[in-house]
């Protein structure tokens, strides 16, 4: 049945091989090539198991990236609320059958992969709302009864995320689902009352938060108030980036790694160590890579002939923008602490699937985007 999406249409395979957007692949490919020097250095040159197993997962979920590429985009429109629906479930499943780790449950054993669903959820609420609102007019998507669906979808899963507890996840997915809300034609008075609603609830929601998450509150206020606990990481993430200067001190080179100063060096704090060993410049490059991925996936929503493409591509970029913006905001001081994986750098095997899954919907849409979608 899949294969029929994958051949469905009159384009031939050729056609689909050079309808691909090269440039996009290539940096998506250089990303990984960048991440393994990154991951050996947070080993201390050493080939060990965090480099190995994250080389493997790149190849691994790469290789996807390009088959799910040309599934024809109609399979993912056909496809999106079991999509939503399954990863729902597994959401569900993490409750009662999670394993928990660092005070938190978070995954669930699949036998072949521990997965994080909430990872998945990043992607899976995207390509929802874009089937949702494809056939509804702008002039509509405030009506009361087009409201109901789309609020629930989105709340459940948020809910669901932050009694885990990972709130920084389940912000970053409310935020991904209302920025494809608002790409719909919200009036911006709605997104108005909703801040405002949101600023009055602050001092309710930071009653229900758990003493660590208040804590990181506290330190990204004032880092200083406890420098050798929980301002610690924080800390030491600013000296890191601070001593790097203009040009860094080179591969393999950066102290507060060796040195094991630096907390959770190959997850969300790999940024800071890139930055440390290659300075200003190089995490301009970085960066640079970063904004061009999210200019071509824009590029490709705009070129797309049907609503689906173009919402989910639109609605991809600005979560993927939101993802590395978070990061390094978090890694530099500027927002609290949260769980915000660097896309495609950081390890970890599930934010890394969900980040391919969604790349490779993005080419779907390049390769079929002048299809019209029943």
């Amino acid at each position: 049945m899949i294969s029929n999406y994958i051949h469905k249409g009159s384009l031939s395979f050729k056609d689909k091989f050079f309808a691909l957007d090269f440039l996009l692949i290539f940096l998506i490919f250089l990303l990984g090539i960048i991440s393994f020097f990154a991951m050996y250095s947070t080993e201390q040159g050493k080939f060990g198991y965090y480099t190995q197993s994250h080389i493997y997962r790149f190849f691994t979920f790469f290789i996807l990236f390009l088959i799910i590429s040309f599934f024809n985009i109609e399979f993912w429109h056909k496809s999106a609320y079991p999509f939503y629906i399954l990863t729902l479930v597994l959401l569900f499943g993490v409750d009662f059958y999670g394993i928990t780790a660092s005070g938190s449950k978070r995954w669930i054993n699949l036998i072949i992969i521990n997965l994080q669903p909430s990872e998945l959820m990043k992607v899976a609420i995207i390509v929802f709302l874009a089937k949702y609102y494809n056939k509804i007019p702008s002039e509509s998507v405030t009506r009361i009864k087009y409201l109901v669906t789309p609020v629930f979808a989105l709340l459940i899963p948020v809910l669901l995320i932050a009694t885990q507890p990972d709130l920084g996840t389940a912000v970053l997915i409310l935020f991904a689902g209302l920025s494809v809300m608002w790409l719909t034609g919200f009036r911006i008075k709605y997104f108005l009352y909703l801040l405002f609603v949101t600023i009055c609830l602050i001092p309710i929601g930071i009653s229900f938060l758990k003493p660590y998450q208040k804590s990181r509150i506290l330190t990204f206020l004032n880092p200083e108030r406890d420098p050798l606990g929980a301002g610690y990481q924080i800390i030491q993430s600013k000296i890191a980036v601070g001593s790097g200067g203009i040009l860094g001190k080179g591969f393999l080179g950066g102290s507060q790694s060796y040195l094991d100063y630096l907390p959770e060096k190959h997850t969300d704090f790999i940024f800071t160590l890139f930055s440390e060993e290659f300075g200003f410049i190089g995490s301009l490059l970085l960066l640079s890579v970063y904004v061009v991925i999210i200019y071509r996936i824009i590029v490709i929503g705009t070129q797309s002939r049907n609503n689906f493409g173009k919402l989910y591509c639109y609605g991809f970029a600005t979560a993927f923008f939101l993802f590395v913006s978070v990061n390094m905001s978090m890694v530099l001081g500027l927002l609290p602490i949260v769980g915000a994986p660097l896309p495609i750098m950081s390890y970890g095997g599930s934010a890394m699937l969900a980040m391919m899954i969604g790349l490779g919907i993005v080419m779907s849409c390049r390769i079929y985007g002048q299809n019209e979608i029943s």
